[in-house]
């Protein structure tokens, strides 16, 4: 009987190492049928992970510069080649900066001449351009601010009640329902 079960478990051992054996040579056959396209794609993969690596390499050396642009032209707001610098790597921030210097400036030219590179920036522009002309301009953003604005305008012009009426459009929980309630308190006299 020992001889018997031993005699089984070495056949069983050969067939297991045979079938080890024989996948090993189809892997081998399938590695020397297909040996140049599986080099051909570790060298697409390597080349891949290079590229991806080297391009955010050169993005975060822009954003870097970009960044360092930034705060030379607050230290020094005339610096052309800061403000140069700025707009080659972050168009979007030197649109931002532009827009901030204008408004600061009050300067509707300048406020005219910003890039308009996002919806948002094209509102805030919008915005600030009928703040300077003394002429409200509806505002995606400012909504509230502008119903206030076009409220104090004709509170100057001695059109309270058109004034009352804008001021109850505002909302009891909007950040500027206070200074509406202030401007209401104006118009009783």
């Amino acid at each position: 009987m020992d001889v018997k079960n031993s005699l089984k478990e070495v056949k069983q051992e050969l067939s297991s190492d045979e079938k080890l054996l024989e996948q090993a040579f189809q892997l081998e056959k399938f590695f020397k049928k297909y040996k140049k396209g599986l080099i051909a794609l570790a060298i697409v993969a390597v080349l891949a992970f290079v590229g991806y690596k080297a391009n955010s390499y050169m993005q975060e050396q822009k954003l870097s510069s970009a960044n360092s642009a930034l705060i030379m032209l607050n230290k020094e707001p005339g610096n052309k080649d800061a403000l140069a610098t700025l707009k080659d790597n972050n168009p979007k921030l030197y649109a931002l900066y532009s827009y901030s210097v204008a408004v600061n400036s009050a300067d509707k030219k300048s406020l005219q001449n910003v890039p308009k590179e996002s919806e948002f920036l094209k509102d805030m522009i919008n915005y600030h351009m009928g703040v300077l002309s003394s002429e409200p301009k509806d505002s995606i953003y400012y909504k509230n601010l502008v119903l206030v604005e076009k409220a104090y305008l004709l509170i100057q012009k001695g059109k309270k009640e058109e004034a009352k009426k804008i001021l109850t459009r505002i909302p009891k929980n909007s950040q500027v329902a206070a200074v509406a309630r202030l401007l209401e308190h104006y118009t009783i006299k």
